[in-house]
């Protein structure tokens, strides 16, 4: 994969960064800069080289055209403050403020593009739309590096179309994903250790049947796990449910055992009637849930078990909380993982989305685990062992 060194002297050069600054917005502001923190290595290495920086990037999901609330301004604010000078926002994409944007910058100088899916051209899947928007963007530039890993998963013009009509290469929060990813799967020091969580059983399935030829322990928790609790035989109330993945995780659970995988299920569960603050919570066993009642976190017995997994691990990826974390009653399970991974003395790596989110939101620091991942659906599909369109097209 090319490097930033294989674009030889950058100084006066224009080199277009397509960065992941899709971050979390109450109202117009930011709940959590950790993509953006992120992405300031890159950033810092080509302002100082001299190199006339644009960025390029998304927020949110607009529908192919501007909408005043997923503008990049508030990320065009924060990025200014961490660099210590003023970041112009374009007004557009690739029209008229965009290049006078970039015309007005002097050697290591930064500017940002209005959000890149405010053009339809951005997320099309016609090869021919996509190009003609990557062709404006191209203009703009001499070279292009790619730092957004969050989006390398998607064909998208400025991901994956731009690379095609410019030198381009690797940013270094790109290298440093695709390092640490790699070695949970060719080669982790073991005990290894994946922790899964979240709503959907569905999302997960392709890196659980990729990782049960990797991993030692598998440790489930999250919504997802009543689908495997249900498919063993026990009652799950109200709680979410994916009925149709019933016989591909007994699927699962029966490899897992003749591959001698463990898999860890919680023996507890926190219920409530109801995904609300003022619900009355009640632990219950894991296999007694009770008709009426919706399973919304691990038990404590379940967290201590899950922890103990963790301290004795050399390396540990996890994915999405363990429970309803935004809600404190039904946040101790998520919080009670998030400690045990901040005190291991392996490689633990927190694999973007939700499961960076709540880390964050729970109050622990960046520098607690070994990698935060900036990709929730980019690792997932990095250890599914897919082919990300993104990472391909910088290896020609």
């Amino acid at each position: 994969m090319r490097t930033i060194d294989d674009l030889g002297d950058v100084r006066g050069r224009t080199v277009m960064v397509r960065s992941d600054l899709n971050v979390p917005l109450d109202r117009d502001t930011i709940t959590d800069d950790g993509r953006i923190r992120a992405s300031m290595p890159t950033l810092r290495r080509l302002s100082e080289a001299g190199a006339r920086v644009v960025v390029t990037a998304h927020l949110g999901r607009p529908k192919g055209q501007p909408e005043p609330r997923y503008s990049l301004a508030p990320a065009a604010a924060r990025l200014g403050e961490l660099l210590g000078t003023t970041v112009p926002l374009a007004d557009d994409v690739v029209g008229d403020d965009a290049r006078a944007v970039v015309e007005g910058l002097g050697d290591g100088d930064v500017g940002m593009l209005e959000n890149v899916r405010f053009e339809p051209g951005e997320t099309s899947k016609d090869d021919a739309e996509r190009g003609a928007l990557a062709d404006r963007l191209a203009a703009l530039a001499d070279a292009f590096v790619s730092d957004g890993f969050g989006v390398v998963h998607r064909k998208q013009a400025s991901v994956y179309d731009v690379a095609q009509r410019l030198p381009h290469a690797a940013g270094e929060l790109v290298l440093a994903e695709v390092k640490v990813l790699g070695t949970l799967i060719e080669d982790p020091k073991r005990p290894y250790t994946v922790v899964l969580g979240g709503s959907k059983v569905s999302d997960k399935l392709g890196v659980i049947d990729n990782l049960l030829g990797v991993a030692d322990t598998l440790v489930i928790g999250g919504g997802m796990v009543f689908t495997f609790l249900a498919a063993q035989g026990h009652p799950v109330g109200r709680s979410l449910l994916e009925a149709d993945q019933l016989d591909t995780v007994r699927a699962s659970l029966d490899r897992a055992a003749s591959s001698g995988v463990k898999v860890v299920l919680p023996t507890d569960i926190v219920v409530a009637g109801e995904v609300d603050a003022s619900a009355s919570a009640t632990v219950v066993p894991a296999d007694q849930m009770p008709d009426d009642q919706i399973g919304l976190d691990i038990g404590p017995d379940s967290a201590t078990v899950f922890a103990d997994e963790v301290a004795r691990s050399a390396t540990v990826f996890w994915n999405g909380p363990m429970g309803v974390f935004e809600i404190e009653k039904f946040a101790a399970g998520t919080r009670a993982l998030a400690r045990s991974l901040a005190a291991c003395d392996g490689l633990t790596v927190v694999g973007g989305g939700d499961s960076a989110a709540a880390v964050r939101t729970l109050g622990f620091d960046d520098a607690d685990f070994g990698h935060i991942s900036t990709g929730g659906g980019a690792s997932l599909e990095m250890l599914e062992g897919k082919t990300l369109p993104g990472l391909a097209v910088l290896e020609d």
